[in-house]
């Protein structure tokens, strides 16, 4: 990746981040949509497209995704939706180009055992990608101008977040191609199990959401518990020894805890009503672990594919990571001198993941 690119995406990831903090500056404003779109969209989706082109440098194609992605954050939250119904159209067809050229049009990988799981998970990656884009205009229409459906979770930031699924599907991708390649029956049907089970599962827990099933939805987010602690085991123990493995296990922590928290988040539901303040926090905590912790981890590496191992110490550089998602990020929301603890941490561990240098090949070959 070209120094260009990757100054691109640390200033990307550290203004979305910022966005996060943005109502200590300017009160009476939702910075919410902006924070999300920044780092799901313009980030996850531009490494996501990169990712899959193996381009050293950004294609005129990604670049214009990237330029439209941005534009698309700021015109949903100036509540312009007339350019973002446009602008995600061409982002799908921008999406697809790249998803049809790499893997055809119709995802046969997902039903053959011919095709490694994580080559399953990268196409579900470009296929949540394009289809949550869809689904954007569809919210937008619905909520905005035709309410042809009407559900109260039917909300337009309940479809935005929806954008968090694709960069954890690549981060899956990536840390599934990070293990070992053994040719048993048993464990490539358990590897196929886990993939129907976290991608099927999200969809259903999705479906829940909007019907407002809370058990039916504590169910699933407990399936989708166990399934991710299987990932974290059979990565633990099959993953290949090398520095990257360090930060990709650090990652699948994080989203286990993000499943923990999902699930304590429902379960305050479940049993009652919670306080303002507590659904806050919950969602706050949930959020981050899931954006700034689990998905952080597989973009990293994918913008470092080449270049592992690097010249920075593991151990330092994954804790300076749990300070800023478990302690910096969530307080920062409250405290505005921790937010620019957050903000400066958080570029100073994207610096050190960006541009420490490389010292040798990558045999892992991710």
């Amino acid at each position: 990746m070209s120094v260009s690119l990757k100054l691109l995406f640390l200033v990307t990831m550290t203004v979305a981040l910022s966005f996060g903090f943005m109502h200590h500056v300017v009160g009476g404003y939702d910075f919410e949509r902006l924070h999300i779109f920044l780092f799901n969209l313009c980030s996850g989706g531009t490494i996501i497209l990169y990712f899959t082109m193996q381009r050293e440098t950004m294609p005129k194609r990604l670049m214009l995704f990237y330029v439209l992605a941005f534009a698309f954050a700021f015109f949903a939250f100036f509540k312009m939706y007339v350019p973002c119904v446009i602008i995600a159209l061409v982002l799908f067809f921008i999406t697809e180009s790249v998803r049809i050229k790499k893997f055809g049009f119709f995802p046969r990988q997902f039903f053959t055992t011919k095709d490694s799981v994580s080559v399953k998970f990268h196409n579900a990656a470009l296929l949540c990608l394009s289809i949550g884009l869809l689904i954007s205009i569809l919210a937008i229409l619905n909520h905005e101008y035709y309410h042809w459906l009407d559900f109260e979770k039917l909300s337009l930031n309940t479809f935005f977040l929806g954008f968090s699924f694709p960069s954890s599907l690549i981060t899956l991708s990536v840390l599934f191609a990070a293990m070992r390649k053994y040719g048993t029956a048993r464990i490539i049907f358990f590897k196929t199990a886990l993939f129907w089970t976290i991608t099927v599962g999200v969809i259903i827990f999705f479906l829940f959401i909007l019907f407002e099933a809370v058990w039916l939805e504590l169910s699933i987010s407990l399936t989708l518990f166990v399934a991710v602690s299987a990932v974290l085991l059979l990565y633990i123990k099959t993953g290949y020894m090398e520095q990257q493995k360090a930060f990709l296990t650090s990652g699948i922590v994080f989203l286990v805890m993000t499943a923990v928290s999902g699930v304590f988040y429902i379960l305050i539901y479940a049993m009652g009503e919670p306080s303002e303040q507590m659904r806050q926090l919950t969602i706050l905590y949930h959020r981050t672990l899931s954006l700034y912790g689990w998905n952080i981890s597989g973009l990293a590496v994918i913008c470092r594919q080449k270049d592992f191992p690097i010249m920075l110490h593991s151990g330092k550089i994954i804790a300076l990571h749990w300070l800023i998602v478990a302690v910096l990020a969530p307080i920062g929301f409250y405290v505005p001198w921790v937010a620019l603890a957050a903000i400066a941490a958080y570029a100073l561990f994207l610096y050190a993941m960006f541009f420490s240098k490389p010292t040798g090949a990558n045999p892992a070959g991710i």
